[in-house]
């Protein structure tokens, strides 16, 4: 249970705040490169941590991240023309560069110098890994980007989505730390995901719903290792990465269905990105599979139409079918992992009062990631906070089987890095 300060602190992440401080020194996973396709194009709204912005890509193919809202009368640049290497407000006709220099100031008298004087707020926008990442921090502070595995892999061997969620990011992070409600939420469709079916590990989650939880700090965040037993000698472990500010790993099912993953971005205080990948290290996705995924099974959802909002939301219970749920189909009558868990995650409200919370020995990752958020806020001009160092996201998760007697970030070192061209590990 947090106090309404400690509450606040973690959930309020716009300008000035300092989750906020905090969250600006990383880089953001903003846009999928696709939306910015082609030099010249249609900018795009975006808002991050508050922020209300628009990005573009110029004549040259440079990524602009501009103050959606023109120095001059305030219109949206939104509505600008990107052409000749800026973004023209349609207004006045103001254009600025990717940088924010005001390069063209046609409603004033020629010969002006006002035009020096003026300058949009800009930040540093790049692409890798078929993303475009912001950076909306001190700029003699900008950290290396991060090094997700999948970030360095062929498209097709990676497949990343996003989502709106209608909930403070923190909510939806720590579901995405807690391997105790797998047992529940997703028990009934394990055997029958695409993305999850065939594997080991299933008879031992939905054998044992009471896993016991151990926590260990990693350089970038936390080890969350979920044991449960297999048998008299062996326990079966479902090891999380955690990495801050806002990465989870999920311990993958089987070799042969992909590793996933989600990063959690605040787009204010009610609302965040989700973002979610699967990916394979060492072979690309097949026809089957890759139909899967583009239709919203597994960590992904299905749109409604020409938005990244889910198509089973609040107004509709999430499509929710009492019978399905009787027949033992799903847990909760809500069809997909994802909206099974964005469901519950958003009728706590967009932001949780943790205050009413009674948290239980499951709860364990959840307490030491508000610890550790909590923490780094003192020591917000470190360039030694956790996930800064590209090597701190550069791991694995794993589940697999160990003597009850081997520690598990022991027992599974040698299976939570990365090894290029070799398979991780997983039962």
């Amino acid at each position: 249970m947090l106090t309404h300060e400690q509450n606040d602190l973690l959930t309020q992440t716009g300008p000035g705040t300092p989750m906020g401080t905090l969250f600006r020194r990383y880089w953001i996973p903003a846009l999928h490169a696709s939306e910015l396709a082609e030099p010249d194009g249609d900018p795009v709204r975006i808002k991050l941590l508050g922020e209300e912005l628009v990005a573009f890509r110029d004549s040259d193919g440079r990524l602009g991240l501009l103050d959606e809202f023109c120095s001059h009368r305030t219109a949206s640049l939104y509505f600008g023309r990107n052409e000749e290497c800026g973004l023209r407000c349609a207004y006045h006709g103001w254009k600025y560069d990717v940088d924010g220099n005001c390069v063209d100031m046609p409603s004033e008298p020629e010969g002006t110098t006002f035009r020096q004087r003026i300058k949009q707020r800009a930040y540093k926008a790049v692409e890798a890994g078929g993303l475009i990442w912001a950076y909306l921090g001190d700029p003699a502070k900008e950290p290396p980007l991060p090094s997700l595995e999948w970030m360095g892999l062929n498209p097709e061997k990676r497949f990343v989505s996003k989502r709106r969620q209608f909930s403070n990011y923190l909510q939806a992070m720590e579901g995405g730390i807690d391997s105790s409600h797998v047992s529940f939420a997703h028990r009934y469709n394990l055997d029958n995901d695409p993305l999850h079916a065939g594997t080991e590990g299933n008879k031992y989650l939905k054998a044992d719903t009471r896993p016991k939880f151990e926590v260990a700090e990693s350089d970038g965040g936390l080890l969350i290792g979920a044991r449960r037993t297999a048998d008299e000698d062996t326990y079966y472990w479902r090891i999380t990465q955690w990495m801050m500010p806002w990465y989870t790993i999920i311990p993958p099912f089987g070799t042969h269905n992909p590793m996933g993953g989600h990063a959690w971005v605040p787009i204010d205080d009610d609302s965040c990105y989700a973002w979610s990948w699967n990916y394979h290290p060492t072979q690309d996705f097949g026809e089957r599979e890759l139909d899967a995924l583009q239709s919203g099974d597994g960590i992904h959802v299905k749109y409604k139409p020409g938005t990244y909002d889910p198509l089973a939301d609040k107004a509709n219970d999430y499509l929710m079918d009492r019978a399905a749920q009787r027949r033992k189909e799903t847990f909760s009558g809500i069809a997909g992992i994802a909206a099974q868990d964005f469901s519950l995650q958003e009728s706590m409200g967009e932001i949780c009062d943790r205050t009413k919370e009674r948290l239980g020995t499951s709860d364990a990752a959840i307490i030491l990631a508000r610890r550790r958020l909590l923490a780094a806020l003192d020591d917000l001009e470190s360039d030694d906070l956790p996930g800064l160092a590209p090597e701190h996201t550069h791991v694995r998760s794993a589940s697999i089987l160990l003597p009850k007697d081997v520690p598990f970030q022991e027992g599974a070192k040698d299976v939570l890095v990365v090894k290029p061209g070799e398979n991780f590990y997983s039962i």
